[in-house]
């Protein structure tokens, strides 16, 4: 599903190269559910960027779902993303004056589905994750926890086969959060690819399999049991 190859990232800061990805090789398979973590500077947030299809490696492959996107231009990954990848991130990133369901169905809009469609599919969207009620009320209107509920369901509406989560518990509390790692857990069960990226080591247990980076590089990378209740 996920494959990089020999892949860095440099950025030129100040006359200055900075290198904030160096030389880093992993594999994602499907239906995976595998957690990036680091520190601040270890170079998960541009991992998450090439991984999400915002920008490109410096050098090295990066092959998702069969295709090689580390030389796709702005427009080419634009379409790739909307087709392959959904997104949470920390802030929710919903548009304000849009209600939760017009949020669930811009997706939809750039892929040209029709306004029937895509309002029965953003419906049906809403209700898996128990908001079908609040499928009416701006994001000012809703909880923390209920505007991360409206992202994953706007994460979910073109049935990507990677979710990629970027600090989702980061803006909720302690109860809230949990409720979040419990649907990404669902979704996995449910066959779809995890990749959670996030600086908490007991945020990134909730994956069967944590990658840690530091200073650019990958340290370590293993499995973690499950037990079945």
């Amino acid at each position: 599903m996920i494959k990089l190859t020999n892949l860095t990232k440099s950025y030129e800061m100040g006359g200055n190269t900075v290198l904030a990805l160096d030389n880093i090789s992993v594999e994602i398979k499907a239906k995976e559910f595998v957690a990036i973590v680091g520190p601040s500077g270890s170079g998960k947030s541009t991992l998450m960027n090439i991984i999400g299809c915002l920008d490109i490696p410096t050098s090295g492959s990066y092959i998702l779902d069969g295709k090689e996107i580390s030389t796709y231009n702005e427009n080419m990954l634009a379409e790739f993303r909307n087709q392959k990848i959904g997104f949470i991130f920390q802030r929710f990133h919903l548009l304000s004056k849009l209600t939760a369901l017009a949020n669930v169905e811009l997706p939809l809009i750039y892929m040209g589905v029709s306004a029937a469609q895509r309002k029965a599919r953003s419906i049906a969207a809403l209700r898996s994750v128990g908001l079908e009620s609040r499928m009416y009320h701006k994001p000012m209107e809703l909880s923390g926890g209920q505007q991360q509920r409206v992202a994953f369901a706007r994460a979910l509406i073109t049935k990507p086969p990677v979710i990629l989560a970027d600090e989702p518990t980061g803006n909720l509390d302690s109860k809230t959060g949990v409720e979040v790692l419990k649907l990404l857990t669902d979704l996995h069960k449910m066959g779809n690819t995890i990749v959670l990226i996030t600086h908490d080591m007991k945020v990134a247990s909730t994956a069967n399999r944590i990658v840690k980076l530091m200073d650019g590089k990958i340290v370590s990378d293993e499995e973690l049991e499950k037990y079945e209740d």
